[in-house]
């Protein structure tokens, strides 16, 4: 009796002891069961060996230059992705000042450039130049972190601007990228296509989307708009599940390994 008395006593105290462990799980159990609503997405600061996500640019202080701004400079060349419209205007070492101003899904070509500043324009057009604080990032930068090798390109048959040359259109390419952009109606698809490098897909829309791999597997992803994603050589078809266009920019990368 003793015997069972004392096996009773230590399962509620085993019991007592595990409640609070098990009660602190629940909360993190739920929050588990429901993923991040774009698992690939690449954190804002992404970087690797070959590309750097929206480096972040210290100020420093110049003699003789302009106080209290945050000079700083761009040491690579890079890719802007605008997802959303603004502007900027910039002011250079030697007092020169450049005009910035962009539409939602604007791609530029930005190469190395020396210290400046950054200033939001008054708004002079607020259909050009007001910044809106949206929920997602506004830009996308994409510093190109190794030199190209003019060897590398597209060009085998499922290349996306052989296979479907009417949804996939090429933004520019020079030495060091090439960028194409895709956009695709409500429900529609797009054939089997191939990537021979890696690349960073930035989605400028939200997207419901199924990837299904020459082999048959299927995969349903959904991207908030602003955010981008790191992929390596691959073939797929796309098929767009909403019932509203999407708009992707993909940066292919011809760097030296």
């Amino acid at each position: 009796m003793r015997l069972l008395l004392l096996q009773v006593l230590q399962t509620k105290r085993a019991f007592t002891l595990c409640l609070p462990l098990v009660l602190a799980g629940a909360p993190l159990a739920a929050q588990n069961s429901q993923p991040p609503l774009d698992p690939h997405s690449l954190d804002s600061h992404f970087e690797n060996d070959q590309v750097i996500l929206n480096a972040p640019h210290p100020g420093i202080t110049i003699p003789g230059a302009a106080s209290g701004k945050n000079w700083h400079n761009h040491p690579l060349n890079r890719v802007m992705v605008y997802v959303h419209p603004g502007g900027e205007k910039l002011t250079y070492l030697d007092g020169s000042v450049e005009d910035l101003k962009w539409q939602a899904g604007t791609v530029k070509w930005s190469p190395a450039v020396g210290y400046h500043y950054s200033e939001i324009p008054p708004a002079l057009d607020p259909r050009v130049w007001k910044t809106p604080a949206f929920t997602t990032p506004m830009i996308v930068d994409i510093g190109i972190k190794k030199p190209g090798y003019p060897g590398k390109a597209g060009g085998t048959a499922l290349d996306p601007l052989r296979v479907d040359p009417k949804d996939f259109t090429l933004v520019f390419e020079n030495s060091q990228v090439r960028v194409l952009r895709l956009k695709m109606g409500p429900r529609q698809s797009v054939p089997m296509h191939e990537y021979t490098l890696n690349r960073i897909v930035v989605y400028i829309t939200e997207q419901n989307l199924r990837e299904t791999s020459p082999e048959g597997k299927s995969e349903v992803m959904q991207h908030k708009d602003g955010s981008a994603s790191w992929s390596g050589p691959s073939k797929q078809k796309i098929d767009n599940l909403a019932d509203k266009p999407l708009e992707t920019v993909i940066v292919e990368l011809k760097s030296i390994y």
